[in-house]
């Protein structure tokens, strides 16, 4: 079964990939992203609720109801229903498959999908759902010039988009049409991000490093109560979360906080795609600095986050925050120039007694002085860092420095800090280095066990650490294997002596060979 479903996943990328090549042509393509990201997410949509409309039909007693085939009128009867339901409404006559059959004989297309995803919008207006729906097709625009230049141009590549992505073969809707809608989501900004650097780097985590911060704060349970990322991107390490424990296991939902307006839709977007239902999560845009969205949700039993690394914040210029119950406990705030450690602080104070935040951490913040150390020593002397873990270089988009791993706990069992060297668990995938599942295993291993391992582990008491001045970088407690071998001067000095001896044989023997040969030549 599970080699079926690699094959499949395989086709999937491979049709996606194809796509992407054959209709990118004159749009660029990270605007070209959010037309096919927008015809998914609208195949999906539509998808979904007609196989929730048909199964409870069916289970009604009408056998071969088919709601596609339904009228307008009759399908608006149940509209408060299913909003109720599934957050919004699509009629018959507007569910990606009928659009898709009528789309080349339609001269209005563009103005037609445009008004589909104007009225899927509506159709929340006022109700439980309207945030969770309210602008979600914002990026898809029929209207400017980004399709092409005339109407027509832009109906036919809308009609090659609707037919690739209607091509698309996502099995049977009950057994992994989820999965894998979600898959292709991933893959597609796996791929766009790759593709565009720094752009996509700052709010793209690859897969494996999400998984590996995910299964750090579950440690050995089970289910959860509430997920959190303060800088959420498009909700992808939110979202391991219901892949690692199944969505039923994180009882009241995935919260997320996101101030780009593109990558908030998307973060919306893939959660619906994911099949989480708009009452299980809260995206919320805006700075999470200044104007957190979550007050009345937090603790928070795990908190994941890829922040965004050394970015500038209002900090000190703004004289309400040195007040902030969030910041205020380190008394002072992190530099204007660095938000890193304000992040932190803001996670650690919305973290709740039994719960477990995993950050990534640009290296500076562990080491540097001023503010960002007054910063830490708060942290090491309350004894809430748990362990830091070194990454290898490479990982993400956009950068190829080694970032860290930051823990954070509230209720620890010692007071000792665990440093982990993981910058040799890779393997490397093609342009990138990636974490295999051995290598995520390797150091969940590591953490778990929380002892003096030689070159991987060091467990250091809290007192030391502020003796070295409350630098919390891995190669200050840990040197790598490399760096402790003996060298024995002796043995090298006659190493070299021996490779002078043989060079200089070698240069005489060339000597006399071109001597030879010059004599060769004036006979």
């Amino acid at each position: 079964m599970n080699n079926n479903k690699e094959r499949e996943r395989d086709e999937l990328h491979k049709t996606i990939w194809r796509i992407a090549n054959d209709l990118r042509g004159s749009v660029d393509g990270w605007d070209f992203k959010q037309y096919v990201l927008g015809l998914l997410f609208y195949r999906f949509i539509s998808e979904n609720i007609e196989n929730y409309i048909n199964i409870n039909q069916r289970k009604a007693g009408e056998s071969d109801f088919e709601y596609k085939n339904l009228s307008d009128e009759e399908a608006s009867y149940g509209k408060e229903d299913i909003v109720q339901s599934k957050g919004f409404f699509i009629l018959p006559s507007e569910l990606f498959c009928n659009v898709r059959k009528k789309a080349k004989n339609n001269p209005d297309l563009n103005v037609t999908i445009n008004n589909i995803f104007d009225n899927i919008e509506s159709s929340a207006k006022g109700t439980a759902s309207e945030n969770d729906v309210k602008g979600l097709f914002d990026d898809f625009d029929v209207k400017g010039n980004k399709l092409g230049n005339t109407v027509d141009e832009k109906n036919d590549k809308l009609v090659k988009m609707l037919d690739a992505i209607g091509d698309l073969k996502f099995g049977d809707y009950k057994d992994n049409t989820i999965d894998t809608f979600g898959d292709a989501y991933e893959y597609l900004m796996t791929m766009y991000a790759s593709n565009a650097g720094k752009s996509g780097g700052e709010f793209f985590t690859p897969q494996e490093v999400g998984e590996l911060l995910a299964k750090i704060t579950l440690m050995g349970k089970t289910e959860l109560n509430k997920v959190y990322d303060p800088c959420c991107g498009s909700g992808s390490l939110l979202l391991k979360f219901a892949k690692i424990l199944g969505k039923e296991n994180v009882k009241y939902g995935y919260f997320g906080q996101e101030i780009n307006l593109t990558t908030y839709n998307l973060a919306r977007i893939n959660m619906f795609l994911h099949d989480i239902n708009y009452n299980k999560f809260n995206i919320a845009r805006g700075d999470t600095l200044v104007s957190p969205m979550h007050w009345d949700e937090e603790p928070f039993d795990a908190i994941v986050s890829n922040p965004p690394y050394s970015i500038r914040w209002a900090g000190k210029s703004n004289p309400i925050l040195i007040n902030d119950e969030r910041f205020s406990p380190a008394g002072i705030l992190a530099p204007e120039s660095k938000a890193d450690l304000a992040f932190t602080m803001h996670m650690l104070s919305w973290l709740s007694p039994k719960g477990t935040a995993a950050i990534v951490q640009f290296p500076g913040v562990l080491y540097r002085s001023g503010a960002e150390q007054k910063i830490r020593k708060y942290m090491v002397d309350n004894n809430f860092v748990d362990a830091v873990i070194q990454l290898p270089s490479d990982l993400f988009f956009g950068t190829s420095i080694a970032t860290c791993i930051l823990i954070l706990k509230k209720s620890k069992k010692d007071n000792s800090i665990l440093f982990i060297d993981a910058s040799n668990e890779f393997v490397r995938n093609t342009n990138k280095n990636k974490l295999s599942n051995d290598n995520i295993n390797n150091i969940l291993a590591i953490l778990e066990n929380r002892e003096n391992v030689d070159y991987k582990s060091v467990l250091i008491p809290n007192e030391e650490i502020s003796n070295n001045d409350y630098n919390i970088s891995v190669n200050s407690y840990l040197k790598s294997e490399s760096n402790n071998e003996e060298i024995d001067i002796k043995e090298l000095n006659k190493h070299i002596e021996e490779i002078v001896k043989r060079e200089s044989k070698i240069r005489i023997e060339l000597d006399k060979i071109i001597k030879e040969l010059e004599e060769d030549s004036h006979e």
